[in-house]
This record gives C-alpha cells, sequence and structure tokens, in this order.
C-alpha cells in the first residue's frame, strides 16, 4: 500500500487585495509530525482552512493523489482529511461515545445510521483506549476537562478514519501533565499517519516535533528538524521584527534570538 503524502505547489490565499498567503511550497510524507510556528499573521491558520477547504486558494494541493483545492470541505474529509480548531467544538449534553459514533458515522451508508448499534464497535473501542477515554466513554462531553476535550476531538478524526490530520493550537490552556499526554497521543498517532499542528507553544514544539515548517508572511521560510529552524538567522530574525546584529568580539550576550526560539524572556 502505498504511503500518504501532502504536496502543495504554489498555494495563494488573498482577501479583498490582503496577500494571505504569498505561494507556499511544502510536503508532508506519511509519519511526519510536522509543527507549523511562525508569528502572528503568518498565515498558519488561512494554510490549513486552504487545506481543509474553507479559504478558497490558488495552486496545487494534493493529498496522495488527490486534488483538494477545488473541493468542499465534506468531500475532503471523506478524502482522510480532518482537522481541529483552536476552540473545543463538541455536544455538551452527548456522550464521548456518542461523539465518536457521529464521527464514524460519516463512512457508514444512510440506512445504517437509522439503525442503533448494538455493543461497542470494536474500531471505537481502539480509539477510546488511545485517547484515554475509556473509562469517559458515558460521560458528558460537557463536562470533560479541558485536556479530554481536546483528546475526543483528535478521537473523533480517528473514528472517521482520518489519514491526515491537521491541529490548530491542541495543547494551548492545558496544564503541563495534559501537553505532556497530548504530546505521547501525537506520536502514537503519527506512526502511520500525517499529523501537522499548528502551535505556539515552543516547548511543546521543540518537545515533540519531527520536522519544522517556519512561516512569515505568507511563505514558508525555513524547514528542518527543531536545531535546523532555531539556529535559522532569517528565523530569528522573523521573531524579533528586527535585523540580526552583525557579530561582534567580546563575550556572548546573555539573552539573544535563540533564546526567544527558545521559550526564554529576552
Amino acid at each position: 500500500m502505498a504511503e500518504d503524502y501532502l504536496q502543495l505547489d504554489d498555494v495563494r490565499v488573498s482577501f479583498d487585495g490582503f496577500v494571505a498567503l504569498a505561494g507556499v511550497d511544502l510536503t508532508v510524507l506519511q509519519s511526519d509530525l510536522r509543527f507549523l510556528i511562525g508569528p502572528n499573521g503568518a498565515g498558519k491558520t488561512t494554510l490549513i482552512d486552504a487545506i481543509t477547504g474553507l479559504t478558497a486558494s490558488t495552486g496545487l494541493i494534493d493529498f496522495s493523489g488527490n486534488r483538494l483545492d477545488g473541493r468542499r470541505v465534506a468531500q475532503i474529509a471523506r478524502l482522510g482529511v480532518g482537522r481541529t480548531f483552536q476552540t473545543a467544538s463538541l455536544f455538551e449534553e452527548l456522550t464521548v461515545l456518542q461523539h465518536l459514533d457521529i464521527a464514524a458515522g460519516s463512512a457508514r451508508r444512510p440506512l445504517s445510521l437509522l439503525r442503533r448499534r448494538r455493543g461497542l464497535p470494536s474500531e471505537l473501542g481502539e480509539v477510546l483506549e488511545l485517547i484515554g477515554l475509556t473509562d469517559r466513554a458515558a460521560t458528558p462531553a460537557g463536562v470533560l476537562p479541558h485536556g479530554e476535550k481536546r483528546w475526543l476531538e483528535i478521537g473523533m478524526l480517528l473514528a472517521q478514519r482520518s489519514r491526515l490530520l491537521l491541529l490548530d493550537e491542541p495543547v494551548a490552556g492545558m496544564s503541563a501533565a495534559e501537553k505532556e499526554r497530548t504530546g505521547a497521543l501525537l506520536q502514537r498517532i503519527a506512526e502511520d499517519r500525517s499529523v501537522i499542528i499548528v502551535e505556539h507553544d515552543m516547548d511543546f514544539m521543540r518537545a515533540y516535533a519531527k520536522s519544522v515548517s517556519v512561516l512569515a508572511r505568507g511563505r514558508v521560510l525555513a524547514e528542518g528538524t527543531v536545531a535546523e529552524v532555531q539556529a535559522n538567522p532569517e528565523v530569528q530574525q522573523a521573531y524579533l521584527g528586527t535585523p540580526i546584529p552583525e557579530p561582534v568580539e567580546g563575550p556572548e550576550p546573555v539573552e539573544g534570538p535563540d533564546q526567544v526560539l527558545a521559550g526564554r524572556e529576552a
């Protein structure tokens, strides 16, 4: 079976003359845990919107041989592309299992949706175990802690058999323990799927990213490992918004652009 891939060539998005994406080229292969980082307004969320059909774009967006550009949101989801948003979107009265069952129903025939399922389907049991919510299956989503709500959203993508997951700031508002569990979950998911994460938490990015793409002014500024992008002068300049000074002889400064990316206070 051929491995999945995402290929973007010269993807552009404009809003009433404002250029949000100015020609993005990007390749993400299966089993990659790719982080998209960049200053505010760099185009990170717009890029995810373009991939998932929420925003019209020009250029090529290809997922495993299927053109996504120009397709409707539902069509893209059926091709195995799923996403989460910055804010959790769940039905508070429905249980964890009901959410997963609804998500799994996207791959079922219309008549089967009218029949109540008997017992717990094995595939949903596997999803519950993976996201760590087996004991919460009968719990209404509205009473779940913040972290568990985000895991449920990820579980819904797995239940609908997404092979490419695009997650917009998945650990925002989480405790340190929740972030650690989320990172471990994403690593397991990325063993046989592609995962793209928009993230501002640099500590989380450094801990779990397999690869990083840095966006600035609607373009991909740099790509590589965490160490490679942190050492890139253009990346440092993009985050600081000021020119990088020429090196001078003498002791190293206590703080600098690399510390900004490392999550320290400048």
